[in-house]
């Protein structure tokens, strides 16, 4: 009898560590797999932002003007492009040379698995992000709000991308980057990834770990990321981190397969 309650204690224990496990892993809550039928993107997901925060230019000497039209962001075949192109554009009294899309997420979060599965422009002079920024950003500003680059591609190096953290301690000439090499961005889809809990920061391509942000004592200078953030993804031309546009660009994209968060 004694040997039988045992196993009976030890069965409910299995029980409760193996539902306690099922607890902690990653659930869907968020995602845009691109899959319309049309080419409109999904207003009730994304919102296209145009106004430039800057006195009406973009920051980091960018030059192109980010559009709300279907030239510019589309849907097709299952996956969203985003396009940069050379074009005269005006908007609100600028005029740039080039134009592009900006997209943010009406979602928002605090904690969780962030999966985008993109492939990137090769031109020269494009620079591709994949990035989120936090949701207090108008009522405290940046880089209080904190940033989170999930993925750019800066004109240095098209067989590299970078994950970045900018936070009151870390931006501008500190800003903490780290370089990863892969060789194909251009050619073929790689799945990005970031993995956001209240003790670290921890950055992927294809689930293979390269990167982890984790402060040991946290606080608001270094660690401003304890409310939400939400996603975007752009393609900027040129500037002081998209570097000189090749002279004979007329454009290029970023093609994205979905966009998908996780929490547990």
């Amino acid at each position: 009898m004694k040997n039988f309650i045992s196993l009976f204690v030890i069965l409910i224990a299995l029980s409760c560590q193996n539902n306690q496990s099922k607890e902690k892993e990653y659930q869907l809550v968020w995602s845009d797999e691109f899959d319309q039928e049309d080419l409109v993107l999904d207003k009730t997901k994304w919102f296209l932002e145009t106004q430039a925060p800057n006195n009406g230019s973009w920051y980091n000497d960018e030059l192109q003007h980010y559009t709300n039209r279907s030239d510019n962001a589309y849907v097709s075949e299952g996956s969203l492009k985003i396009i940069a192109k050379k074009e005269a554009y005006t908007h609100s009294g600028s005029t740039q040379a080039y134009t592009s899309a900006r997209l943010n997420s009406k979602f928002s979060f605090t904690y969780g698995k962030v999966e985008v599965r993109a492939k990137l422009p090769r031109a020269q002079g494009t620079w591709p992000a994949i990035w989120t920024l936090g949701s207090n950003l108008k009522t405290v500003g940046w880089p209080a709000c904190g940033e989170i680059d999930i993925m750019e591609q800066l004109f240095e190096d098209f067989e590299m991308v970078q994950c970045a953290v900018h936070t009151p301690d870390t931006h501008g000439s500190n800003t903490i980057v780290k370089q990863v090499a892969v060789s194909d961005v251009t050619e073929n889809f790689h799945v990005y990834s970031m993995e956001w809990t209240p003790e670290k920061l921890k950055f992927f391509v294809d689930d293979d770990h390269y990167f982890t942000y984790e402060p040991e004592l946290k606080t608001p200078q270094n660690w401003p990321y304890t409310n939400d953030q939400y996603l975007l993804l752009n393609i900027a031309m040129g500037g002081s981190l998209g570097g000189p546009i090749d002279p004979n660009f007329s454009q290029d994209q970023m093609e994205v397969d979905y966009v998908r968060v996780y929490q547990k």
